[in-house]
């Protein structure tokens, strides 16, 4: 009786990666495209976890807590200013923390000099409560006071500096406002909730009143509420500001636009996680070519095997090995290559690089998958060739 034939698990890796070694070149091209599927999908859920852990710190850092309240437009479409009692009578509404107004000086600019002809950055008259209510901070300098309020000094944003050349306090810096100077008192970091304040240069209330043509009427109010009283205090600022007409108040939120953030990235994750899924197929497609050329190119190796007693069993795992070996080794080049470019993205971003793991695992797991589907066709071909036909069509 002749013995059964065998085939050993300890030979199978062996006798599974004799194609793969032997054809090195074409082995290496069949686990590109998957290598390729899988980087784009661990890298693009790597960035976008690394990006919105970054954006939800600065959300945390900033708070969610900080509303603007703005003057509307008339049915004629002209700016309706904010009562000049709005202010106070917003900082002692209930839930509300703080209450700082600043009003649009639309009109004049400040310059370097009065020959400046590069049009300036705009003035915004301020209180001296603004710095604390959006929790800004100070690049240079100190803020407006009580006592600098009332004189011709100036605090500017941080890209008004930028545009007014000026980095810092060195040499008392003076701007031009209508041919008259104003010290430059301070320079403020950017203050990312309220970007109008960046381009603006800020004086007091006061000389904003007695220089500069202030009425006394704010166009923006920032308001800091209690953190769970944000969405009430919202709803109720429009008619504390304008009891007569609230309709013409706006009222948002700032970190509105950080949080839109993060859902416009969830929709960019699925985007590129399509586009992920189509390279791996097209990987796919790629490795069962390949095995079916194999199979018609080594078709005197499987007749051998045949003819010296291996099952149809033994050659079908044969293919099937090698195509699972492809899938995984594209698999595994893949989810190190995605893991480079997140934590390359990351540096030059200045984010804590973050790769989730379940990104990894079923990045690998979706490489063998796709290497077991693409081979089951070629190992199944491979298998059915009769010996003495795969011999004579060597």
């Amino acid at each position: 009786m002749t013995p059964r034939s065998r085939l050993r698990a300890a030979d199978l890796l062996a006798v599974g990666t004799v194609g793969l070694r032997s054809r090195r070149v074409r082995a290496v091209l069949s686990m590109l495209g998957v290598a390729i599927g899988i980087a784009a999908v661990v890298s693009v859920l790597g960035i976008t976890r690394s990006s919105q852990a970054d954006l939800l710190a600065r959300i945390d850092r900033l708070g969610t807590n900080l509303l603007t309240v703005v003057s509307g437009q008339s049915l004629a479409g002209s700016e309706v200013p904010l009562p000049a009692t709005a202010t106070g009578v917003i900082a002692g509404t209930e839930g509300v923390l703080a209450a700082s107004a600043t009003a649009d000086l639309h009109g004049p600019v400040a310059a370097r000099s009065e020959l400046d002809t590069t049009g300036g950055v705009g003035i915004r008259a301020a209180d001296t409560a603004l710095l604390s209510t959006l929790d800004g901070q100070l690049a240079a300098g100190t803020f407006l006071t009580e006592a600098t309020a009332r004189y011709p000094a100036m605090v500017l944003g941080h890209r008004a500096a930028q545009a007014l050349g000026i980095a810092d306090l060195a040499g008392d810096p003076r701007v031009s406002v209508g041919g008259a100077w104003y010290a430059v008192v301070g320079i403020l970091r950017p203050v990312e909730l309220a970007p109008e304040i960046d381009s603006s240069a800020l004086v007091g209330l006061a000389v904003a009143a007695d220089r500069l043509g202030y009425d006394g009427h704010p166009t923006r109010i920032y308001v800091r509420t209690e953190v769970a009283r944000t969405t009430e205090v919202r709803g109720m600022l429009a008619r504390a500001t304008n009891p007569q007409n609230p309709s013409q108040v706006m009222v948002s939120q700032p970190a509105e636009a950080l949080v839109a953030r993060l859902a416009a990235a969830d929709a960019g994750t699925a985007l590129f996680l399509g586009l992920g899924a189509v390279a791996l197929l097209v990987g796919g497609i790629g490795i069962a070519n390949v095995m079916v050329i194999s199979v018609l190119e080594r078709r005197g190796e499987i007749g051998l095997r045949r003819a010296l007693g291996a099952t149809r069993g033994h050659v079908a795992v044969q293919f099937l090995v090698e195509s699972l070996v492809l899938g995984a080794a594209g698999g595994t080049v893949g989810v190190l290559a995605g893991t480079a470019v997140t934590h390359a993205l990351a540096y030059r971003h200045g984010w804590q690089p973050l790769i989730p793991p379940l990104a990894v695992a079923a990045g690998l797991a979706a490489a063998v998958v796709i290497g077991a589907v693409a081979g089951v066709y070629p190992a199944l071909r491979a298998a059915r060739l009769a010996p003495t036909e795969a011999l004579r069509t060597a």
